[in-house]
């Protein structure tokens, strides 16, 4: 592996939004955006659970049928049932190494193995019930909870999209963070860097979170820590919003008054009125802001995730 690849963040990825031919009918649903952007920021895990398992390329197509709770997949043409196979599969294959190290996931939407919802189930007279979960995409996100997954469609509306990115950088410092010894001050420290990024989430989390960092309750430091964990992944996956923003960003302001001149205070209250009106993008203000705070030293803001995020995720989520 080289160097590049350690330090970078890992996305697992359905093969066919790769460009690779691997769907039903040996063709693909290459993403734009996954191939041709993500792909030089982060490194993309691929998997394509019915080839994998051995279905051939092209193949009759399989459909869910049954309960919702717990759909079979069976052909379409032959009614060979493949429940057993893909969900024993589905168990050991989310739990490999590429697999167990990514940070999110964007799997192919109404797929019966990686569709995440609206996947058509059918009952025994072939009439659609109502939307299933794919047997893939219900194995990764029962074997881990608070690992952002999403179908590629996600993707194509830039808001959905900046927050799933922003959930991916979020989650790999959350790990990182729980692989170390978890401790109330380690907590409070984390939980300190990310109030910003939490708020412009959503504030009533934040405060959520406020009270379990600063928990001093008889309960152990680790169960407190993994009820943050859960909570902290929640929280983000409300949108952030222009308000939400703006208020963040006025937020830092008020730290840089005194140290501002008049021009710089003015330039930066008009980034940030033109970014809530929609006519500048988030990229100003925020830019503006973190030269003043690098410029006067402010480190109450300097520590904040939110105007620090790590270079791929600026590139991912700014991009045009």
């Amino acid at each position: 592996m080289s160097k590049r690849e350690q330090h970078s963040i890992h996305v697992g990825v359905s093969a066919c939004l790769l460009g690779r031919k691997v769907r039903f009918d040996a063709r693909h649903e290459k993403h734009p955006f996954i191939s041709d952007v993500m792909a030089r920021h982060v490194k993309l895990v691929p998997v394509c659970p019915e080839v994998e398992l051995g279905m051939s390329v092209p193949r009759e197509k399989v459909k869910l049928e049954g309960a919702v709770d717990a759909p079979r997949m069976i052909g379409m043409e032959t009614g060979c049932d493949w429940t057993r196979r893909m969900v024993n599969y589905a168990r050991e294959r989310v739990r490999r190494r590429d697999l167990a190290g990514v940070c999110g996931c964007i799997l192919k939407t109404k797929s019966p193995s990686c569709g995440i919802v609206h996947v058509k189930l059918y009952d025994a007279s072939g009439r659609v019930k109502r939307a299933a979960t794919g047997l893939f995409a219900a194995a990764l996100m029962n074997h881990n909870p608070l690992l952002p997954v999403e179908d590629e469609h996600v993707l194509d509306d830039v808001t959905t999209r900046d927050n799933f990115i922003v959930r991916l950088f979020a989650y790999r410092r959350l790990r990182g963070f729980l692989a170390g010894r978890c401790t109330r001050s380690r907590l409070s420290v984390f939980h300190a860097a990310h109030t910003s990024l939490l708020l412009s989430h959503s504030p009533k989390y934040c405060r959520m979170l406020d009270e379990l960092a600063g928990s001093s309750g008889a309960v152990s430091a680790r169960k407190l820590c993994d009820r943050y964990a859960v909570l902290f992944m929640e929280a983000l996956r409300f949108k952030s919003t222009a308000a939400k923003n703006a208020g963040v960003l006025r937020r830092f302001l008020r730290l840089l008054r005194g140290h501002l001149s008049a021009p710089e205070e003015r330039d930066i209250v008009w980034a940030i009125d033109a970014y809530r009106t929609g006519d500048a993008p988030l990229l100003m203000p925020l830019t503006l802001i973190k030269h003043s705070v690098d410029k006067y030293e402010i480190a109450r803001a300097a520590e904040q995730v939110y105007l620090n995020p790590h270079p791929a995720e600026l590139m991912l989520r700014f991009h045009a």
